[in-house]
């Protein structure tokens, strides 16, 4: 009976410690599920933020990359400002100058003007003094023109009279004359020369040949044209053969001022 018992509350002993073992360890698996879902929910809740702070990394990257190009574009706006800035400032300087010189001009305008009004002149009676004025310079020009062919004229006569009258007379040309052979004959012995009646030269004229400095020959103008002359070559003359090219200066050049025409010369200067 008494082993029976024991036997019995041993078993109540074991349940009892079975239960409480069992109460304790229920206890301890729903903690560990608890800590087990809080840790899921916590890393359910770290991959959440995670991905959120991608996106907003992402975000903020395009954003950093959009404000890094609007700079660009701002720095070069700005260039571009101080360079047209620049332009400008260079261009109103200009415009300064240019209104500066047209007030100058102006003022010596307003001069002329008040000189003009002065003379009590009008613009009319300009206009016929104009014409005027044009009208005798262009009686002037030919007048000029005939009295310097009237001149060649007398002087040619007179150059023909002198060598008729003159025992031993020398044709006086200008004393600056030069010029070139343009042709040679050496059959009929007679030279073409680039100096004619503008230049001074008249008929019976006589002139040396002359290359590299050296006396070639002397030649003896038969015919006078405008710009060009024919001359014989002179055998008494002649120490060598002349050649296109040679240069030609006056054999009895003229020593006073009779020659000095403004006709004989291109300037009008004194020969």
């Amino acid at each position: 009976m008494l082993i029976r018992l024991a036997l019995i509350l041993a078993i109540l002993a074991g349940l009892a410690v079975g239960g409480l073992n069992f109460t304790k360890v229920k206890e301890k698996i729903t903690t560990l599920q608890k800590e087990r879902d809080f840790e899921k929910d916590e890393k359910v809740k770290a991959q959440t933020e995670l991905t959120s702070t991608k996106k907003d990394l992402a975000k903020t990257k395009t954003e950093l990359t959009q404000t890094k190009t609007a700079l660009d574009t701002a720095t070069a706006d700005l260039a571009s400002a101080k360079s047209n800035l620049e332009k400008t400032s260079t261009d109103l300087d200009s415009i300064k100058k240019q209104l500066e010189k047209t007030a100058d001009e102006l003022k010596a305008t307003q001069q002329e003007l008040s000189a003009y009004k002065a003379t009590g002149v009008t613009p009319e009676q300009i206009l016929a003094f104009t014409k005027e004025h044009k009208k005798v310079q262009d009686a002037l020009a030919v007048s000029l023109d005939e009295n310097r062919l009237l001149a060649r004229k007398n002087r040619n006569l007179q150059n023909e009279l002198d060598i008729y009258v003159k025992q031993d007379y020398a044709v006086p040309l200008p004393a600056k004359l030069t010029g070139k052979v343009l042709v040679t004959d050496p059959k009929w012995n007679f030279v073409i020369l680039n100096v004619g009646e503008n230049q001074g030269v008249l008929n019976h004229a006589e002139l040396l040949v002359n290359r590299n400095g050296s006396l070639v020959a002397k030649v003896r103008v038969t015919s006078v044209q405008k710009d060009r002359c024919v001359a014989n070559v002179l055998p008494e003359w002649k120490l060598g053969d002349v050649f296109e090219g040679d240069h030609v200066i006056p054999a009895n050049p003229a020593s006073s001022s009779a020659l000095c025409l403004p006709d004989f010369v291109p300037d009008g200067s004194c020969c």
